[in-house]
């Protein structure tokens, strides 16, 4: 691993032990606040925006490319970073990769001089950002997308709503997809725009809910909203292929921070089985829990080569990204799932007692296995490029 990246978790790690979370009575608002803050203070947001529009420059991690060429936030970087800051607290993760996913189409598709203003202070954590894909009936088919903007003289008016939406209530900012010709189901292409959509925008009404990990997100409606054409990110049509970059560019980082979080467990689960005795011996002296372990670390160990080999070819816009993306995120997160469970078993009835380290990992492994494309997903998508590329050498 290059200095670049060594340096790159150095300081993530170094921001994770220092980080003091408010306590969970405080609210998830001002905790996600709070961590965007100490995420800003770290110059680390910076890893989240392309180059081209004022982020870090990660061209040294990979010689060649559309990272490179600071076309988009290095998968790599960000796959580095989400792994150490996943390990030391779930909320810092999410804050950080956030600015980035939810600022993307933005980056890739905003026009203007607002663009640029908008990612500066996204780098400066002055503004938080949201993606607003899912709807309650379009998730993993996109084709299915109902949320409408119909022109309106000059302008949009946007209408529908979007589900679990991560920073519903506290985001300045959505990029959101929007069918703009055809109806829901229609596979015809070019029926979907995206579009920049200010918080304080009049007709845009959040409801927050709550999920296993707390974390700020919800429901986001659309009512009337009046948009002018300067916030439509791509060319009318193009809403697709952008949300689908998006994607394409975060998803491996799924998996980076799920071993981050596995990795942890397994920590946990080390230190308690040398720790705790019974029957006048550590834990750790029973032959099956040293099973436990090695299975554990083979797997992980699995899983962090998948996802590094996933960031390389994606940074390097190398054709062979789309199968090692798919492998990534679904062995990775199956993997923290495992891991963070056989933590929890490792610790008896402090395992599950709220409050405890592996009782939140388990929680907060959960979702992966599902958002920016579920297991099952994945696995469709392998099974198709597996049944038209066959077995794949390894890489050189």
């Amino acid at each position: 691993m290059s200095g670049g990246l060594s340096e790159l978790r150095a300081r993530a790690k170094a921001l994770a032990e220092a980080y003091a979370a408010p306590p969970a009575s405080a609210g998830e608002e001002l905790r996600a606040r709070a961590a965007l803050g100490a995420l800003a203070d770290s110059g680390l947001l910076a890893y989240t925006v392309a180059r081209a529009r004022g982020g870090a420059d990660a061209s040294s991690l990979v010689p060649d490319g559309p990272a490179a060429r600071g076309e988009g936030p290095s998968v790599l970087a960000l796959s580095a970073l989400r792994d150490e800051l996943a390990y030391g607290d779930g909320l810092l993760d999410l804050m950080f990769v956030m600015q980035g996913l939810g600022s993307f189409p933005l980056q890739m598709g905003g026009r203007g001089a607002f663009a640029d203003g908008v990612c500066a202070d996204v780098i400066a954590g002055k503004q938080i950002a949201a993606y607003a894909l899912t709807e309650p009936n379009a998730g993993s088919s996109l084709d299915e997308i109902a949320t409408r903007a119909v022109r309106d003289g000059d302008g949009w008016r946007l209408d529908g709503t979007k589900v679990f939406i991560s920073n519903a209530g506290i985001a300045d900012f959505y990029c959101v997809l929007a069918r703009t010709s055809g109806e829901p189901g229609d596979r015809a292409p070019g029926g979907l725009t995206m579009f920049f959509v200010p918080a304080s925008a009049n007709g845009v009404v959040c409801e927050p809910f709550e999920v296993i990990a707390p974390h700020p997100i919800g429901e986001v409606r659309f009512e009337g909203v009046e948009l002018s054409d300067d916030v439509r990110l791509g060319e009318v049509g193009s809403g697709l292929e952008l949300a689908l970059a998006t994607l394409a560019c975060f998803r491996t980082t799924v998996g980076a921070a799920a071993n981050g979080f596995a990795r942890r467990a397994l920590d946990e689960s080390v230190r308690h089985l040398s720790e705790r005795h019974q029957f006048g011996r550590p834990l750790g002296a029973n032959q099956g829990l040293r099973f436990d372990l090695a299975e554990m670390d083979a797997r992980l160990r699995a899983a962090q080569l998948l996802v590094e080999e996933a960031a390389r070819l994606t940074d390097a816009g190398d054709a062979r990204a789309d199968r090692a993306v798919a492998r990534a995120k679904l062995v990775a997160t199956e993997t923290a799932g495992f891991v963070c469970d056989r933590a929890v078993q490792h610790h008896g009835g402090r395992g599950v007692k709220r409050g405890e380290i592996v009782e939140e990992l388990y929680r907060e492994v959960r979702a992966l296995r599902i958002y920016e494309g579920a297991s099952e997903v994945q696995k469709l998508i392998l099974g198709k490029l597996v049944l038209g590329q066959g077995a794949q050498p390894p890489l050189d």
